[in-house]
């Protein structure tokens, strides 16, 4: 776990130093999120829903965890509303909430505290709760709180499934037998996950290095009260709705109480980006959820 922590911290730094020093740093960002888009992550969906065995209470975790997102969603729009936040950092704030780093972060700290074993379940969390809120919770509430213009529905469905082949390859990994994703290839594929948590941070520090520098703003902001009820409304409403049923005897994976603890998710970003939210709230959030969850995860590993 302290590795984990470690390379998540200097991968960012690196990608900050990168954006400040190169200038084709924009390209090699867009060029490694191609690549983690159409290999890395379809590679790891195939492998994790072929060996997937869905429990109930895997199903039930599954189902709370969208009604534990919506929850934190509404409280997070009641709560900006109720301090008086503009559109842009209303919406900025729900998205951070919505929209959880289960991914680049959230695989690499699932292995390192559960083990392998649990690879798995965390990929099925990432695949079917935080991949389609992105898709549609995420750029809804881009859509009601930004200035940007919105696609047609027809429009955004198709690009949802032509543009997503990591959803192609968990489908093809649901319909094939254990027995097509042989030994070897879970090997690779728990190998891309440590490289998916090097070039993702990467990514991270050269795309918030950028947005800062564009806004002339400090890269490392003291969190305020936007930051402190986004960061509330993500940690506390959801984990404490699995929590729960798992502490009632229903079997939520732990994978799953772990992922439902990840930090904000660098797809808040590029909704943001698309909608014209708030930005620096989004990068904001970002930065101090991470680092909270680094912390508390190192503290917990070496407990």
């Amino acid at each position: 776990m302290l590795i984990v922590a470690l390379a998540a911290i200097l991968a960012t730094a690196a990608g900050v130093v990168l954006e400040h020093r190169v200038a084709w740093a924009g390209r090699l960002a867009g060029g490694a999120l191609t690549v983690m888009l159409y290999v890395l992550l379809p590679l790891i969906s195939y492998t994790g829903f072929a060996h997937l065995r869905l429990s109930v209470g895997g199903g039930v975790g599954l189902l709370a965890a969208y009604l534990g997102l919506g929850l934190a969603g509404i409280a997070a729009w009641v709560l900006g509303r109720r301090i008086g936040l503009d559109r842009r950092s209303h919406g900025a704030m729900i998205v951070t909430v919505i929209i959880v780093n289960t991914g680049y972060l959230g695989y690499p700290m699932t292995v390192a505290i559960l083990g392998s074993a649990a690879l798995p379940h965390i990929v099925v969390y990432d695949q079917l709760i935080n991949g389609p809120m992105v898709s549609t919770a995420g750029f809804a509430v881009g859509a009601a709180f930004g200035a940007g213009e919105n696609d047609r529905l027809r429009d955004r469905v198709r690009a949802f499934f032509t543009r997503n082949p990591p959803l192609a390859a968990a489908v093809l990994g649901l319909l094939v037998p254990a027995s097509f994703a042989p030994p070897i290839l879970v090997s690779v594929a728990h190998a891309v996950v440590d490289a998916l948590l090097v070039v993702g941070f990467l990514v991270v520090g050269i795309y918030l290095a950028s947005e800062r520098r564009e806004d002339q703003a400090r890269l490392l902001e003291l969190p305020d009260r936007r930051v402190g009820i986004a960061l509330g409304c993500r940690f506390l409403i959801n984990p404490a709705l699995l929590g729960a049923l798992s502490l009632a005897g229903v079997g939520i994976p732990s994978a799953y109480l772990l992922g439902s603890l990840m930090p904000s998710g660098i797809s808040s970003l590029l909704i943001g980006h698309a909608y014209g939210l708030n930005q620096r709230l989004i990068a904001t959030t970002i930065v101090w959820s991470t680092l909270l969850v680094l912390i508390v995860g190192s503290v917990v590993y070496l407990l």
